[in-house]
């Protein structure tokens, strides 16, 4: 008998709606969470940095974050099969005590192609991570809360990019880069001790219970959400890694950092939000976030791009993504069940997919027809995946009101 697993047990069993998460092991996976961020973008804070101390270009210190991305693209599907059946503590300490090893090194190393490695490998151990989080976060919870205990999980990633990056760019200034990633590696020596005292464990999935992916893809639900994840997150990123030419169209070129400031204020209020409602209105959350993407892109599109009206916009923007990656993993793990790490292995591909696609399609746009386009493009994105969300009422999107 496993005290932890009947622990587990008497919660869902229980008809007491107030009763209380385990928020001390969530913030620890929101906390690996955060690491796993930071770790991504710390490069692009400390560059020049970076490019001194490894006496590069500074294009070639922004190819470790490009390395990093392909990494987690290319080891989130099949590190996530392979482990199916592991214990799942003793998996997610291994992609944590990943993120150890490879800041370690980054802080040591003086080549650069060394420094590649590590990033790559940082890449591998951040694909598995986001793949187990999700589904980790909602077997610690009881059925009706686990919207909100995958939405304290997710808290790292908004957290390192409005908070994390620009105090770890702060830091490296100084005290250095190297320094910078040594601390961020006493930091997950931390995260192991706390996972160990207040994470519960929990089987893998025996064979028979295992499903190859392309049989995961094909259960209810699980199409539509990967497809609103890749058109959603392919409009953002549009937008959001082109935001400097597309400020300097309005001639607010000078204000990017206001404008990325109230960006990041207004998706932590929709974070906050969607940890509120989430386990009641999933569907109508997604619906909404839709439709105010929607409504930014028009406001930028069809009205006069003064500063009122893009402030405007980014904001309401900010208030569309902030609780998406939530909203997203939640009714990804609902729609696959026990196949919720197999589905979120996928989620992972896309959305790393959907960041290129950003990248690539936006420069096409930009030294093609122009950046006025961006409106356009990103709004027929947004608007085929509301149309897919919108009609995967019966499952993917399945309001809880509903069951």
């Amino acid at each position: 008998m496993n005290p932890t697993v009947d622990a587990c047990e008497s919660l869902q069993t229980s008809s007491d709606t107030r009763e209380r998460l385990p928020i001390s092991g969530l913030l620890a996976l929101a906390c690996a969470g955060f690491i796993t961020l930071l770790t991504e973008a710390m490069p692009a804070g400390l560059l020049p940095q970076m490019s001194r101390g490894l006496e590069i270009s500074p294009a070639l210190v922004g190819q470790l974050v490009t390395i990093y991305a392909l990494g987690s693209l290319l080891a989130a599907i099949p590190l996530v099969s392979l482990t199916q059946s592991w214990r799942r503590r003793p998996l997610l300490l291994i992609a944590i005590a990943g993120f150890a090893i490879v800041n370690s090194v980054t802080a040591l190393s003086n080549d650069y192609s060394l420094t590649l490695v590590a990033r790559f490998f940082a890449g591998v151990f951040a694909g598995l991570l986001w793949a187990l989080l999700a589904g980790y976060a909602s077997r610690m919870a009881p059925p009706h809360q686990q919207g909100r205990a995958i939405a304290v999980a997710m808290l790292g990633a908004p957290l390192a990019l409005s908070i994390g990056v620009p105090a770890g760019t702060w830091l490296g200034n100084l005290v250095g880069w190297r320094m910078s990633f040594a601390l961020m590696t006493l930091l997950t020596l931390v995260l192991i001790v706390w996972v160990l005292r207040q994470v519960p464990d929990f089987p893998g999935l025996r064979g028979q219970k295992r499903l190859p992916l392309r049989r995961v893809l094909a259960l209810p639900g699980v199409g539509p959400v990967l497809f609103v994840t890749f058109a959603y997150v392919l409009g953002h990123n549009i937008l959001y890694t082109y935001i400097a030419p597309f400020l300097e169209s309005t001639g607010l070129g000078g204000q990017i950092e206001g404008v990325l400031l109230v960006f990041g204020l207004a998706a932590l209020l929709s974070i906050w939000v969607v940890g509120l409602l989430i386990d009641r209105w999933l569907r109508e959350l997604v619906l909404a976030s839709c439709l105010l993407f929607i409504a930014s892109i028009l406001l930028l599109g069809l009205f006069d791009r003064g500063p009122m009206t893009v402030y405007g916009a980014i904001s309401i923007w900010g208030l569309a993504f902030g609780g998406l990656a939530t909203l997203l993993q939640t009714a990804l793990a609902k729609s696959a069940g026990a196949q919720a790490d197999a589905a979120q292995s996928m989620l992972v591909t896309l959305w790393n997919l959907a960041i290129a696609g950003g990248g690539v399609g936006g420069a096409l746009l930009l030294q093609g027809p122009g950046v006025q386009t961006f409106p356009w493009v990103i709004g027929a994105l947004l608007l085929a995946a509301l149309l897919v969300a919108s009609s995967a009422r019966g499952n993917g999107f399945v309001s809880d009101r509903q069951v």
